[in-house]
């Protein structure tokens, strides 16, 4: 059985999107789940393509140990055929794919990640990039509890 392809989706793919990745990838591994499901992350916007995660968020992952690595890349329109699952990190992340054309596009569905914080009333991921640490810190908080729902999720399936 293939695994379940999930894609994290921010603005520039250098805080919260491959944060999201790399928390889940660890989640994933450290349950012996790395077969049942998959993920990577994107961003809206070319502007940081190739660049490494914010150092910042890095340093905040590894205090958690968490490593964060992967590059930054633009979500393209094949990764509406590739992925099952694309999260975008907030409404205006989610007005964006929906502008370029991956809703619809392909068998991705298309949700707010903040659903598997809240489903009645899903949060915004913020941004941290502009702010001090502590944007940093709750955004690894708000990440770690939606990931650990979505594997139970995607899991009870």
């Amino acid at each position: 059985m293939d695994p379940v392809k999930i894609l994290f989706v921010c603005w520039g793919n250098i805080c919260r999107s491959p944060a999201a990745e790399c928390v889940l990838h660890k989640m994933l591994g450290d349950q012996g789940l790395t077969a049942e499901i998959s993920c990577d992350s994107a961003g809206t916007i070319s502007a940081h393509a190739g660049q490494p995660p914010d150092g910042r968020m890095c340093q905040h992952a590894s205090m958690r140990s968490i490593p964060i690595r992967g590059q930054s890349r633009m979500i393209s329109p094949e990764d509406g055929h590739k992925f099952d699952l694309i999260l975008a990190m907030d409404r205006s992340n989610f007005s964006d794919l929906e502008a370029l054309g991956i809703a619809g596009n392909g068998k991705a569905e298309l949700k707010l990640f903040g659903e598997y914080i809240d489903s009645e009333n899903p949060p915004d991921i913020p941004d941290p990039y502009y702010g001090g640490h502590q944007g940093f810190e709750t955004v690894l908080d708000m990440v770690e509890d939606g990931c650990a729902r979505l594997i139970e999720h995607v899991i009870s399936r």
